[in-house]
Formats: C-alpha cells, sequence, structure tokens
C-alpha cells in the first residue's frame, strides 16, 4: 500500500511529520491556516504539490471549525476578504513552490464568483470553498497516476538498448512521491509506473543534502513499497554515471518556466549536467499546475534561502552500540566549526537545454524542431 501523507475528511486534517521519518511515523492535526503555515515553514510537509494541497485544505477545516461554532459571518464579502487574507498569508510560507501560489489563485476566483453569486452568503462562499481545496486532493492523485504512466512510456520508447524483457536503472533525488504529493508521486510515481510493469532494474536516490530528503524520504517510501533500491551521497553521482549504467534521471520541479528553465532541488542542476556528459536521459515530471507562464525563464525565479543551521547540523534518533535506533531520545550534532558562513540555497535551476522532456499528466512535452519547449500548447 502506498504511503498517505495526508489524511483528510470535511473538518479534519492530519499530515505525516516528515521530519521525523523514516524513524517514527507520526501523525499531526492541522486546524488552521496558521497551522498549515508552520507545518509547511517548518518542512513537516515539503513537496509542490502537497504544500498547495495542504495549504488549501488547512484553510478549510479552519472556515468549517468557524461555521460549526457560529463564528462564521453571515455577509459572503467578509468570508472572501477572510479568505483572500489568509491564502496570501499561506503562500508566504514557500515562494519558489508555484503549486501554492497557482492553488491560491485559482480558489481566489471560486471565493469571488461565490460572493458575487445572487442569494450569496458567507456559508456558501465557504461550502464552494470547501468543495474546490476538497477536488484538488482527488485530482492530484489521478494527474499522478497519469504522469507515472506517461513518464514511463516515454522512457521504454527512449531509452538506448530498451527492448522486450529489458530494464532501466533509473536515478532520482529529493522526494518527489506520496509524501511529496497527496499520492502516488511524480518522479517516483514514474519509477512506480515502471516497478509495476516489470521494467524497473533499481532506483538510485542521492541522500539530498542539506535536508537529506532522499535518505529519509524517498528511500523510506522505497523501502516501504519494495522497490528494488540504493542510496548514494549526492557526491557519489559522477562516479555512479561512470561505472553503472543509469538510463535516465527523473526530478520534479517546485517551478517550470515558461521557457522550460526548472527550479527544483538544490544539486538538480548539477546532474544534469552530468547527465548530458554521460549521453543519459534527463526528465522532469510535473502536473501543469507547476508549470509558470508567467515567469519567462530561470532568471525570474525567486530562490529561498534556508538557515545556515541545516548545514551545519544533523539530527536523528541515537543508536546504541548494537546498532539499535532509540526513538525516544533524538540528538543534534554539531558538523562544523563556530563561525563559519553558510550559504544554503533551498533550489538551484536547471536550464531548459539539459532537459530531455518534461513529462506532465496530459503527456510528455519534448522540444520541438526550433530547440525549444512551447509549455503554452499544454494549456490550449
Amino acid at each position: 500500500m502506498v504511503l498517505q501523507a495526508i489524511k483528510y475528511s470535511r473538518g479534519e486534517l492530519q499530515i505525516l511529520d516528515q521530519t521525523k521519518l523514516p524513524h517514527q511515523e507520526e501523525y499531526d492535526p492541522l486546524r488552521s491556516s496558521d497551522d498549515g503555515w508552520h507545518a509547511i515553514k517548518d518542512m513537516q510537509v515539503r513537496g509542490a504539490p502537497a504544500i498547495a494541497i495542504v495549504a488549501a485544505l488547512a484553510l478549510a477545516v479552519e472556515l468549517e471549525t468557524m461555521h460549526a461554532s457560529e463564528t462564521l459571518p453571515e455577509i459572503a464579502e467578509e468570508v472572501k476578504a477572510f479568505v483572500h487574507e489568509k491564502l496570501d498569508y499561506l503562500v508566504t510560507s514557500r515562494p519558489t513552490a508555484v503549486n501554492l501560489a497557482d492553488a491560491a489563485r485559482k480558489l481566489k476566483k471560486i471565493v469571488d464568483i461565490a460572493a458575487d453569486g445572487e442569494g450569496a452568503t458567507g456559508e456558501k462562499v465557504k461550502r464552494s470553498y470547501t468543495q474546490a481545496a476538497e477536488k484538488m486532493l482527488v485530482d492530484d492523485v489521478k494527474d499522478n497516476e497519469s504522469i507515472g504512466r506517461h513518464g514511463a512510456e516515454w522512457l521504454a520508447k527512449n531509452c538506448v538498448g530498451m527492448g522486450e524483457n529489458t530494464s532501466l536503472s533509473i536515478l532520482t533525488h529529493c522526494n518527489t512521491g506520496s509524501l511529496a504529493t497527496a499520492g502516488y508521486g511524480t518522479a517516483l510515481g514514474v519509477v512506480r509506473s515502471l516497478r509495476a510493469n516489470g521494467t524497473l532494474r533499481r532506483a538510485f536516490c542521492t541522500e539530498t543534502r542539506p535536508y537529506n530528503q532522499g535518505s529519509r524520504l524517498t528511500a523510506y517510501e522505497l523501502v516501504h513499497d519494495k522497490i528494488p533500491a540504493t542510496l548514494i551521497t549526492d557526491s557519489m553521482a559522477a562516479a555512479l554515471f561512470q561505472q553503472r549504467d543509469i538510463a535516465a534521471v527523473i526530478v520534479g520541479a517546485d517551478r517550470v518556466a515558461a521557457n522550460g528553465d526548472t527550479a527544483n532541488k538544490i544539486g538538480t542542476y548539477a546532474l544534469s549536467i552530468l547527465a548530458r556528459h554521460h549521453g543519459t536521459k534527463f526528465l522532469v515530471a510535473a502536473p501543469r499546475t507547476t508549470i509558470d507562464l508567467a515567469t519567462a525563464s530561470g532568471r525570474d525565479i525567486i530562490i529561498e534561502l534556508r538557515p545556515g543551521e541545516e548545514v551545519k547540523r544533523v539530527s536523528g534518533p541515537r543508536v546504541s552500540g548494537k546498532s539499535e535506533i532509540d526513538t525516544d531520545h533524538w540528538e543534534t550534532v554539531s558538523t562544523a566549526p563556530r563561525g563559519i558562513r553558510v550559504w544554503n540555497p533551498s533550489f538551484d535551476v536547471t536550464p531548459a537545454e539539459l532537459i530531455d522532456g518534461i513529462v506532465t499528466e496530459v503527456g510528455v512535452i519534448e522540444k520541438e524542431s526550433d530547440g525549444f519547449f512551447h509549455l503554452d500548447r499544454l494549456f490550449n
């Protein structure tokens, strides 16, 4: 069974606290937009699709709670203003992830229409918002399954030597699975689809420093799903290309610019350079909500800077002399000297010229004869 990182029923939301993984599965309730903001900012939930959905549902829970406690305004315009204010606040939690801003824009339009409708009330605006947020949750899982299918089919057609009874080894970076989405995953969804159709030999995942999403989360999902997998440190990737037959690198995205430049977890750009040098396919897997046609190129993408302590410190449960993990005792260990300065961008930008294809829920888009992606065609 695929991991469930988001548990929702109307008026109730729980998220799997990803800061505790892979050693503890602990679900935390989110009761308000403020809870949602802190869960995103503190990395309890991460991954562009999941961030958008959790933010939307956290506000839906807050609205349902207000309605149940009879504190929801009766006037439609007041609820509309409240929703706008809370959505603007939620967007500030992770500015690089375009899915969150995209979801906020769509939800604002929905409440605007509801508030302007005949006989509009605060309760009707609330209901329209909640139904739209819930639909986002359902649609994301369907979209991810389609991404997985399209990506696996593209690899079967485009990888050198791929024929009947041939299997592929794939390298992925960061976490793009059920923990980063509403379910199934984007890049990891492609890995799952390859596994399901019997064409996956092995998935390699990077540790993904400094927050270790690969070793903590992706490795956890691969082990959970019994997918043949191997963990490497980020600095081992070049040697892996030299010594193993890697068919493709598949990554997710936090924002894809109109020209195809892609912002993703720091380290993605380096992998794209290695892939090009070794003649390996490089795919970005992301729903269309991650594509930002209003951003012309990667130069226009705001890159979030994270605290330096993430680089200088490592946290985890204590390990006994018998290699037993003691989840009751967590330690934070310093790995760098006091006084050293740290530069810690959360993302980097991979130029479109290094990307072979962008896998979406409606298919894989490649560069056209002019050598450029034309992503606007995905929305026609």
